[in-house]
């Protein structure tokens, strides 16, 4: 690997090990073997660096969470929205530093307006990803409006209920107790 990506998989370490907010550029150069010149020389700035180092982050949880869902036999007796869930679960607690970086990549998109844009796209797209995987049709086929209801839906429980086996997972609902959750919410009438 040349400087810049050292850089970048030495920035990417720091923000699993000590978060955004912690990691100096002193601590990057120490963990990727290189210098405090080539920080500005490859990416103009720390703060630019570690924002490439948190959509690496979002990049690589998008992938996860995708390689995670796509069918296996290993738990094809399970009802398949439960085994979703069991899924995406199972696949946070064990990325838990790639779950929090992204968390974390969200609240600094706050003040970095490409950062979030760039996020925001993330967003669009796991919309799309998760209203097709709901479906069980291609993604290329799913409506705009499926998109906007399904997947949006979808994408709001992942993000609450992931935020809550990472706070408290003694606390946190199963796979089973999300659906029959779910099923509530359908049938209740305000």
């Amino acid at each position: 690997m040349g400087h810049r990506e050292d850089l970048l998989a030495g920035a990417r370490r720091c923000l699993y090990d000590k978060g955004y907010a912690q990691t100096t550029a002193r601590d990057i150069v120490a963990v990727s073997g290189t210098n405090l010149g080539s920080i500005g020389y490859h990416y103009g700035s720390t703060k630019a660096l570690m924002n490439a180092a948190m959509l690496s982050a979002v990049d690589d949880w998008g992938q996860t969470i995708t390689a995670a869902l796509v069918d296996d036999e290993s738990d094809k007796d399970d009802e398949p929205l439960v085994r979703l869930w069991r899924r995406i679960i199972t696949t946070a607690r064990q990325d838990r530093q790639l779950f929090m970086a992204t968390v974390e990549a969200m609240v600094q998109a706050e003040h970095a307006p490409e950062l979030r844009e760039q996020m925001a796209d993330g967003i669009r797209q796991g919309r799309s990803g998760m209203a097709a995987l709901i479906t069980g049709r291609p993604e290329e086929s799913i409506d705009g409006e499926t998109v906007q209801t399904l997947g949006s839906v979808q994408m709001a429980l992942m993000s609450g209920v992931l935020i809550q086996h990472m706070t408290d997972p003694e606390n946190a609902p199963s796979a089973e107790q999300v659906v029959a959750g779910i099923r509530a919410l359908a049938t209740t009438r305000p």
